[in-house]
């Protein structure tokens, strides 16, 4: 059996991650920056603190489930939910590499029922956010493309009871008013949050910029009873 080269555990703001193959946006920024999206991380601060129950949709490699796993503390519980089977093996590889107790990784798609959905040609245990019966949740994060609406759909009994912040990337210029929508027909209030892919303070300090001129459309969401607002952009 021919041996291929190992490449070194990456040195990352967030703590140790496992290199990955992969191309994609979130990979190749902790392979450059040692950080992931940290604008959003930098929003987010200021929402989490010691002894928050967090749902995270979607996995990024763990990038942002190191930091809450840290944000929340001891104390607190980061599930994360990631449907795609070698993005969850990375995720789990990470998270043991961090020896992290309090995150829970569940290989599963968030739907309206139990059941099992086709995703990349593959069959992948569904689920529901409510199925989970968590004892508190103080933010949902959803960073998977498409996820919110199945999402959402069933989560109607945490949302009531907990009344989380929402945090989503969406979808693209089809999908993203179907999933505003959707939020807000939950009587939460949304507005958008826009940052910019490349941190110039980043981890690594590589002043390279290989995300030029791209942002991530996100939003984020609170229910309007809260007393909660955003400055970060226009409400929608």
């Amino acid at each position: 059996m021919t041996r291929t080269k190992t490449s070194p555990l990456l040195t990352t703001r967030y703590g140790l991650c496992a290199p990955s193959p992969s191309d994609a946006p979130a990979a190749r920024a902790l392979q450059f920056y040692g950080e992931w999206a940290e604008q959003e991380t930098d929003l987010l601060s200021g929402l989490v603190t010691d002894g928050h129950h967090v749902v995270e949709i979607g996995g990024d490699f763990g990038a942002h489930t190191l930091w809450l796993a840290r944000a929340v503390g001891d104390t607190g519980a980061v599930h994360v939910i990631e449907p795609r089977r070698l993005p969850f093996q990375q995720l789990c590889a990470n998270v043991a590499l961090n020896q992290l107790p309090n995150v829970f990784t569940h290989h599963a798609w968030l739907g309206d029922a139990d059941g099992m959905h086709e995703l990349d040609g593959e069959a992948v245990r569904k689920a529901t956010l409510d199925g989970l019966a968590l004892p508190a949740l103080h933010l949902l994060k959803i960073n998977l493309a498409h996820a919110l609406p199945d999402a959402l759909a069933g989560a109607a009994r945490t949302l009531r009871d907990h009344r989380p912040v929402l945090y989503a990337r969406l979808s693209g210029l089809e999908a993203a008013e179907h999933e505003v929508d959707a939020i807000k027909a939950l009587g939460y209030r949304a507005w958008s949050h826009t940052p910019p892919l490349f941190n110039p303070e980043n981890h690594a300090g590589a002043v390279r910029n290989i995300f030029p001129g791209i942002v991530t459309c996100n939003v984020i969401a609170a229910h309007g009873e809260s007393g909660i607002e955003f400055e970060t952009g226009i409400e929608l």
